[in-house]
């Protein structure tokens, strides 16, 4: 069958808001009805909530759904799942996995976590100790985990643990899907410099997993891992926004709106920033047009460098420019909120949180090594316990 081009999908598009009107329609419904039209993701496989089109045409249905007013599926909400674990089904699910999983992963009705990172394997990460061991038809998984976004929401995680120690620690690991509402399964919240605590540690104890949840071959998780890591660095450093949009927008308005507040120093460091962000913004927008040829390389983890280098940046400058009103805080509050929302508080909540942005999805260090080694072709760091097995090494 020949992919959809862009007329065609504005009509199937607009069919579907005529058999769907927004206005009488709910929000669930419609975002189900979107997805069964093949309008979700339209570069996914036809049954999959795609069309087998090409990944730039998106933006075709998007603008037209957008200007009828259709609700969206909140996607700063469910932006683990979209993200990170429908790329990851899709490469490495059974037939089965997608179609239980991807609608209502997509939908919304299910939220997504990311069990990965551990206490004593965060940059290190395939030096994970959490352990899967078989047990017939299950897995019995018992560790612990950290920094977990939206655990204490999430139905599913994206869990990663070790099932041969007696292999070098890239070799003994298998990739799963874990029922976070499982027996065994424990989540504790950790109380952020915000005042927040969007992320969690998460327990594990006895916490059985059916092997038909696993993806990928017993053993390979690494690969897999890979593939949701390389998806993660593009969904955090690589979304789409508008010019002045993310952490430049707030400062720049302020830089509008007040000029007693203006300084020569200040101002050409607003310009510098605000090009930086431009910059970023179209490299952005050309690392997604080179998704359409593939999955996501390396270049991934260069827009997430840039990302937490800007974000840090900008809301220091911010904070400088308002003076005494940079150093007020609205709420110290101990909530667990849905989702992070910059945009949305005040400027030293920006300065405070944008301090996460160098660690989560990847640490800065880890990732220059990437762009090192990956991109610019530079001799990898030696590594001792590349043909050690995991339980010899020293920790």
């Amino acid at each position: 069958m020949t992919a959809p081009d862009a007329a065609q999908l504005r009509r199937r598009t607009q069919e579907l808001l005529a058999a769907h009107p927004p206005a009488t329609t709910g929000r669930t419904d419609f975002l189900r009805a979107r997805f069964d039209a093949g309008l979700a993701w339209v570069h996914y496989p036809a049954g999959l909530g795609g069309l087998d089109a090409p990944r730039s045409l998106q933006g075709v249905v998007d603008a037209e759904l957008a200007a009828a007013g259709a609700p969206d599926n909140d996607p700063r909400r469910i932006g683990i799942g979209l993200g990170m674990a429908a790329p990851t089904i899709l490469g490495f699910g059974t037939d089965e996995q997608k179609e239980r999983f991807l609608r209502p992963l997509w939908v919304g009705e299910e939220v997504w976590c990311q069990l990965f990172s551990e206490p004593g394997a965060g940059s290190d990460l395939a030096a994970l100790a959490t352990r899967a061991v078989r047990d017939g038809e299950d897995w019995v998984v018992d560790g612990q985990k950290v920094w977990t976004s939206s655990a204490h929401l999430a139905r599913w995680a994206i869990l990663i643990a070790r099932t041969d120690p007696d292999v070098p620690k890239h070799r003994g690991i298998s990739y799963f899907v874990c029922d976070m509402t499982a027996p065994g399964v424990e989540v504790r919240p950790l109380r952020q410099i915000t005042g927040e605590a969007e992320f969690n540690e998460v327990f594990l104890t006895g916490v059985r997993i059916p092997d038909h949840h696993r993806l990928g071959p017993v053993g390979e998780g690494w690969k897999v891992a890979q593939t949701t890591l390389m998806n993660e660095r593009v969904s955090i450093g690589g979304a789409r926004v508008p010019r002045e949009g993310g952490m430049i927008g707030p400062v720049s308005r302020t830089w509008r709106e007040r000029p007693e507040l203006r300084t020569h120093d200040l101002h050409q460091r607003l310009l510098t920033l605000w090009v930086e962000a431009e910059v970023a913004r179209l490299t952005g927008t050309r690392l997604r047009q080179q998704l359409v040829a593939g999955q996501p390389g390396p270049e991934g983890s260069g827009m997430k460098l840039a990302f937490a280098r800007l974000n840090q940046e900008i809301s220091g400058l911010e904070v400088e420019l308002l003076g005494q009103e940079g150093l007020l805080y609205d709420d110290w509050t101990m909530r667990r909120p849905e989702l992070v929302d910059f945009t949305g508080r005040d400027a030293g909540y920006r300065y405070l949180r944008s301090k996460g942005n160098s660690i989560e999805g990847g640490t800065s260090e880890v990732l220059l090594n990437i762009v090192a080694e990956r991109v610019l072709g530079l001799p990898a760091e030696p590594r001792t316990d590349k043909d050690v097995a995991w339980k010899d090494l020293s920790r």
